[in-house]
C-alpha cells in the first residue's frame, strides 16, 4: 500500500509541476497527507525523489519549489585542446573486460567472479566489525597496518623452502588493490621511456599501468610452459632492459602455469642481468588442479617483486592487496605509493584481516576451488561441444579463463559485436597483447552468473564465426 500511495503522489505532482511556473511552491507536508492519505513519511520520501530527479528544489526551513528547467545548450570544450597541449601518454583501450553489461546477457567478457562465488557473510560481518573499531576514523601507516602485513609475510613464507630467508612484515606494502601496485613498481624500477619486459600474451592491466607510468614494452612471446628462458636472455641483451613482468601462476589470459624449473631458470636469467622479475601472482586463491607456485619463494636476494591481491577473491570493493619487496627496491615502491595516495583505507584494511583471518576463509577456499573446477569444465564441453571453431589449446589448471584461439582471419570486432547482438558478451583477445596481435582469440570467463547458459552462449559465438567463415 506504501507503494501505491508513493506513486499516486509522485503522479500526481510531476502534472502538478509540469504545469506550474518555475520557481512554484510546492503544497506543505501537511496538505499532501490531506490530498492524498498517507503518511508524512511517505509524503517526504516522495519529494525526496524528485529532489533527486532534479523536478523540485528543497530549501530547508522554507518549503519546496519548481526548479527551473537546465539549458541544454551544447558545451563549447575546444579551448581546452589548447591548455592541454598534446596527450603525454597513451593509453591503450580497456573497453572489452570491463565494459557494463545488462543483467539478462550471458557475461563471458568480465574478469570478476560473480558474488555467488565471493565471501559474502564473512565480507559484511569483517565491514561491520571493522566500521565500529578505531580503524573507522584514524589514519593508518603508510606501509599498511601491522597485522595484515604480517599475514601476507607469513602467507608466503609458509611455502618459501626450509633455510631460505622466508619474508617478514617488514618487506610487506599494503596497496589499493594490484592495479595501483603495478603503476608503482614499474615507475619505480623503470625510467620514462626506457624498456620493460612482459610476456606476451599478457594481462592487459599491466599494459595500462605500463603506459600510465610512461615506460615502453618488449613483448617476450610465452608458450603454454611459459617463456623461453634463451629469448628471455636475448631480450635482456639487446634492450638492457632491468625488469621482466610476469604472471607465473595461471597466467591472465591463458592459465599457463611454470614448471618449478622453468621458474629456476626464469630467476637465474633474471639474476644474470641484475633485473627484477615483477611477479604478478593474481590467481593465488583460484587454484583448481594445482596449487600456485610464486617464484618469489626461491629468491634471495631481492630480485623478485611480488605482488598479491585480494580483489577477486574477496569483493571487489575491498580493494587490497600487498607488494612484497627487498631493499631500495621497496623503498623506492613505498615513496610512489606515499606520493599517490598518502596511505590505503585502514577500514578496508581492517576487515580484510578480519576475513582472512577468519576460519570461514579457508573453508571458503576449499569450496571455491570444487566450484571454479565444474564451471571450467562445463565451459570446455559447452565450447567443444557446440563451437568447434574455437581452439583451446590448453585447459588452465587454475585462474578465471580459458583462451581460445579463432579461425584465422577472423575479425575479432565484428566477433564481439555481432555476440552482444545475440546477447553474449565476449572479450577480444587483441586487448592482451602489448603490441601487434599474434592472432585472433578471444578469452571467456568461466566465473560469471548463469554457467547453464554456457552451451547457448557456445552456439551463439558459432553462429557468428559461421556468419564470417
Amino acid at each position: 500500500m506504501a507503494n501505491d500511495s508513493s506513486d499516486r503522489i509522485l503522479a500526481g505532482l510531476r502534472t502538478w509541476i509540469a504545469a506550474a511556473a518555475p520557481g512554484a511552491q510546492l503544497p506543505s507536508t501537511r496538505q499532501l497527507v490531506t490530498q492524498y492519505g498517507a503518511s508524512p513519511v511517505t509524503v517526504q520520501k516522495s519529494v525526496r525523489s524528485l529532489v533527486a530527479d532534479g523536478l523540485v528544489e528543497s530549501r530547508p526551513g522554507v518549503g519546496n519549489f519548481v526548479r527551473a528547467a537546465r539549458s541544454s545548450r551544447p558545451q563549447d570544450y575546444r579551448w581546452q585542446t589548447a591548455a592541454l597541449g598534446s596527450s603525454r601518454t597513451s593509453l591503450p583501450s580497456i573497453g572489452g573486460a570491463l565494459r557494463t553489461a545488462p543483467a539478462d546477457v550471458q557475461q563471458l567478457h568480465s574478469g570478476y567472479p560473480e558474488p555467488g562465488l565471493l565471501p559474502e557473510r564473512l565480507v559484511r560481518s569483517a565491514l561491520v566489525r571493522a566500521a565500529r573499531g578505531e580503524a573507522a576514523t584514524s589514519r593508518s601507516p603508510s606501509a599498511g597496518l601491522d597485522g595484515l602485513r604480517s599475514w601476507f609475510a607469513a602467507e608466503l613464507a609458509a611455502t618459501t623452502p626450509a633455510g631460505a630467508a622466508a619474508p617478514t612484515a617488514q618487506d610487506v606494502l599494503i596497496v589499493p588493490g594490484s592495479q595501483s601496485a603495478l603503476t608503482s613498481t614499474f615507475r619505480a624500477l623503470v625510467a620514462p621511456g626506457q624498456p620493460l619486459l612482459v610476456e606476451s600474451p599478457t594481462y592487459w592491466g599491466a599494459i595500462l599501468a605500463a603506459h600510465q607510468a610512461g615506460v615502453r614494452l618488449v613483448p617476450v612471446p610465452s608458450s603454454a610452459v611459459g617463456p623461453d628462458p634463451d629469448e628471455l636472455a636475448r631480450s635482456f641483451r639487446e634492450t638492457g632492459a632491468r625488469a621482466f613482468y610476469a604472471q607465473p601462476s595461471f597466467a591472465n589470459p591463458t592459465g599457463t602455469q611454470w614448471s618449478a624449473e622453468r621458474s629456476e631458470a626464469v630467476l637465474d636469467v633474471v639474476a644474470a642481468h641484475g633485473a627484477f622479475l615483477v611477479e604478478d601472482d593474481w590467481a593465488h586463491d583460484f587454484g583448481i588442479d594445482a596449487e600456485p607456485r610464486p617464484v618469489a619463494t626461491r629468491d634471495e636476494a631481492g630480485h623478485v617483486i611480488y605482488v598479491r591481491s585480494l580483489t577477486k577473491s574477496m569483493s571487489p570493493t575491498v580493494r587490497i592487496g600487498a607488494v612484497i619487496a627487498r631493499g631500495p627496491a621497496r623503498e623506492r615502491i613505498l615513496a610512489d605509493r606515499s606520493a599517490e595516495s598518502m596511505y590505503v583505507s585502514g577500514l578496508l584494511q581492517q576487515a580484510a584481516l578480519e576475513v582472512v583471518s577468519d576460519p570461514g576463509w579457508r573453508t571458503h577456499l576449499r569450496r571455491l576451488q570444487g566450484q571454479l573446477r565444474e564451471r571450467r569444465d562445463l565451459l570446455v564441453e559447452s565450447v567443444r561441444e557446440h563451437a568447434p571453431r574455437l581452439q583451446v589449446d590448453q585447459v588452465p589448471r587454475g585462474g578465471l579463463h580459458l583462451w581460445a584461439r579463432l579461425p584465422e582471419n577472423t575479425d575479432t570486432a565484428r566477433l564481439v559485436r555481432d555476440c552482444e547482438v545475440e546477447g553474449v558478451y565476449v572479450a577480444s583477445g587483441d586487448e592482451w597483447f602489448p603490441t601487434e596481435p599474434a592472432g585472433p582469440y578471444l578469452r571467456l570467463n568461466f566465473t560469471g552468473p548463469n554457467p547453464s547458459g554456457f552451451p547457448a552462449a557456445a552456439r551463439v559465438i558459432d553462429r557468428a564465426l559461421a556468419a564470417q567463415h
